[in-house]
């Protein structure tokens, strides 16, 4: 959302980080889904303009939910204390299956979130 929006606190920071990267970012469908919902707020052609990045080619969704149910509930369970959403799971879990401890997100939570046995992400 910070990238789309020029409103956003997060704006200059996430255009920065965007540039200094090579896409495709790593995605899933849950993160698309709560970004539209977010930009949805922002306004109205917000939510196709996050489709629009991924035709573009900037992220990539590399994992599904269906293949993923058990990792899933066991991180949602783990982390029942913190404000811990489906689409931050599904991204602790993406960085599991592909063993990546970077991670593009202004959420704070991820510093307290472990991949794998323990590890820390690495923020962007």
């Amino acid at each position: 959302m910070a990238l789309l929006s020029k409103n956003d606190a997060n704006h200059d920071r996430a255009r920065q980080l965007f540039a200094e990267c090579a896409p495709p970012f790593r995605c899933c469908e849950a993160v698309l889904a709560e970004a539209c919902v977010l930009m949805r707020k922002v306004h109205d052609a917000g939510p196709a303009e996050v489709v629009a990045l991924g035709q573009r080619g900037l992220y990539a969704l590399a994992m599904s939910a269906a293949d993923h149910w058990p990792h899933l509930e066991k991180l949602l369970r783990k982390y029942a204390d913190r404000p811990i959403s489906f689409a931050d799971a599904c991204l602790i879990r993406c960085a599991e299956i592909h063993e990546e401890p970077r991670i593009a997100s202004f959420d704070s939570d991820f510093t307290v979130y472990k991949w794998g046995r323990n590890r820390r992400f690495q923020m962007m």
